[in-house]
């Protein structure tokens, strides 16, 4: 058998393997929009119809009726957003400070900077971070729910192992140029840093979005809680039997995560290339 041959064997082959692996991976999401869209007597009818008969749109009206849900959806936009930008500011400075500047203490703050990257926060931070909003008096407020994670271990570990892979040619070309740290951080790093911050803000606003344990105990009132909350409050209601419901909200809640997946898709796979390269 030619090598050419064999080649287009295994290209056809891995193919395919890439294409079955997709559809599982989407099997659910495809599940939930079928359902989303049948009555309550054909959501489990047997045998099951993996094509629906027309869009029963009454679950998508009913989902924003038993609970707030546009209310919610906006305090998830809401905390998401703030939260993505805070993470990616202070992500990047710290990951400059580490990357380029060397000063004391340096390596001993980011090893133990990294070591927390090892701890279950929503399991250790919990109990102090309820007791500190509650004396701030931030229950039932954004502060609560978005000051607590404007920085984190990981974004500033990302970014430092990422300004250290860009040549420091471009930093004395910028000092022989005239330029202080900040205009070389803000007017050539942050340019050539696009794809890897395009992948950070998908993770981190991905994080932020789920967020479920956090605003389910520091929000009280139905008006501040957030979208994960309202489709548990959903299946808790009496209409929980209707699954058609339940998944109509569930896909109303996935949407603003795989729009901004594919607004910043390119960036995103330049990024997972870049740093496979360079790793």
């Amino acid at each position: 058998m030619k090598k050419s041959t064999k080649r287009i064997i295994k290209t056809i082959v891995f193919e395919i393997l890439l294409i079955t692996s997709s559809l599982l991976m989407f099997a659910p999401i495809l599940l939930a929009l079928i359902m989303s869209i049948q009555p309550p007597e054909f959501v489990f009818s047997y045998p099951p119809r993996f094509f629906p008969r027309g869009f029963f749109v009454q679950n998508y009206m009913d989902a924003f009726k038993i609970v707030p849900f546009a209310r919610m959806m906006l305090n998830s936009a809401l905390i998401s957003i703030f939260i993505t930008l805070g993470k990616l500011v202070t992500g990047s400075l710290s990951g400059y400070a580490y990357a380029n500047f060397s000063f004391k203490g340096s390596k001993i703050t980011f090893y133990v900077l990294f070591a927390t990257l090892f701890i279950p926060a929503e399991i250790v931070l919990i109990v102090p971070l309820f007791r500190i909003v509650s004396r701030f008096g931030w229950t039932n407020t954004y502060w609560a729910m978005t000051i607590p994670f404007l920085a984190s271990a990981t974004n500033t570990f990302l970014m430092q192992q990422h300004f250290k892979t860009i040549p420091k040619e471009f930093e004395d070309a910028a000092k022989i140029d005239g330029a202080t740290a900040m205009q070389y951080f803000t007017k050539i790093l942050l340019p050539l840093s696009r794809p890897i911050i395009a992948g950070a803000a998908i993770i981190n606003f991905t994080y932020a979005w789920n967020m479920y344990l956090w605003p389910m105990i520091v929000a009280m009132e139905d008006r501040m809680k957030t979208v994960q909350v309202a489709i548990n409050m959903i299946m808790n209601a009496e209409s929980s039997n209707n699954w058609g419901i339940i998944m109509a909200a569930t896909v109303v809640a996935l949407l603003p995560t795989l729009i901004l997946f594919f607004a910043l898709q390119d960036l995103f796979v330049k990024s997972l290339v870049g740093s496979g390269v360079k790793g």
